[in-house]
């Protein structure tokens, strides 16, 4: 009986002298968090999706807290949110402008020709591996949807031609699309960039028209039409946007097939010179039937 109490008591006095040193220890190595970091981190929509620049919603609520950062970086929070942030800190909301996804590629089903049925994963991924995705244009969207399902924010979808659309009010540019795309077709870009090549085909001339009716044919007249902003880089145009008030629409009005377009509103503008193409494609004007060739008439002869 002696034994146990001996036992019981060794181990009250081990436990409490363990207590102590915990207590101590979390005494001298105690590190300061603010308060407000969980404040900040509860009014933040939990996304992580790493737009702002941080690795998470906590990096993020940390960053602001110590003046590195600004509320108005996290893109995923609407302004009513990026305010209250503000108010409750006491700081600036520091809101700049919108940055969302672009999509260097206008060629769907309806315009781009596909030379071989892909079976397989339902995948772009998985697809490119094969024959680089079955399109003509080898370059181009797939159209399978990848980035449509890592969007975190329901701000794409594909139309009905298998193009994916950005929805601009919804999407945060938070770059998730940027990182699927096996053809890196998307790039975040700030919403005042207009004039936009949707097109990255490396393919030349009638290579290229054969194979996308809205295919860059590397003619050069938008780098003419604009070149303080728009120039070739080998048989695509690029457009420099620190010289974004040169990127003029008189460069969309002499393209002939809609490569180079103007973005408004979250709508694709093209010239009226390659609506007339388009327009001519989808309704291609009846051939003309060649005349029978004249049969010489014979007489007959008796005799």
């Amino acid at each position: 009986m002696s034994a146990l109490i001996i036992a019981g008591a060794v181990m009250l006095v081990l436990g409490l002298l363990l207590a102590a040193m915990l207590a101590a220890a979390n005494k001298k190595l105690y590190v300061y968090e603010d308060p407000r970091i969980d404040e900040v981190e509860a009014q933040l929509p939990a996304a992580n999706c790493g737009a702002c620049g941080f690795a998470g919603c906590r990096a993020f609520a940390e960053a602001v807290i110590r003046g590195e950062a600004t509320p108005g970086q996290c893109t995923a929070s609407s302004a009513e949110i990026v305010e209250s942030i503000a108010e409750y800190l006491g700081v600036d909301a520091g809101v700049g402008e919108k940055h969302v996804a672009r999509l260097a590629c206008a060629g769907g089903d309806d315009v781009a020709k596909r030379f071989a049925h892909y079976e397989g994963r339902y995948s772009c991924r998985a697809a490119s591996l094969v024959a680089g995705g079955g399109k003509h244009c080898t370059f181009g969207c797939i159209g399978y949807g990848d980035c449509v399902e890592v969007c975190p924010f329901d701000a794409l979808h594909l139309n009905e031609h298998l193009i994916p659309v950005v929805d601009e009010d919804k999407c945060t540019a938070c770059g998730n699309c940027v990182t699927e795309c096996p053809k890196n077709l998307f790039s975040i870009q700030p919403i005042s960039n207009k004039l936009w090549v949707a097109c990255a085909t490396r393919l030349r001339g009638r290579d290229a028209k054969q194979a996308c009716a809205v295919a860059c044919i590397g003619c050069g007249l938008c780098a003419k039409a604009a070149p303080e902003a728009v120039s070739m880089d080998g048989n695509l145009p690029v457009v420099d946007y620190d010289k974004n008030e040169f990127a003029v629409r008189d460069a969309i009005e002499v393209c002939p097939s809609g490569a180079i377009c103007w973005l408004e509103d979250g709508e694709r503008i093209i010239g009226e010179k390659a609506q007339k193409a388009l327009d001519k494609w989808f309704n291609p004007p009846p051939k003309k039937e060649k005349p029978a060739p004249e049969v010489a008439e014979t007489s007959e002869v008796s005799g």
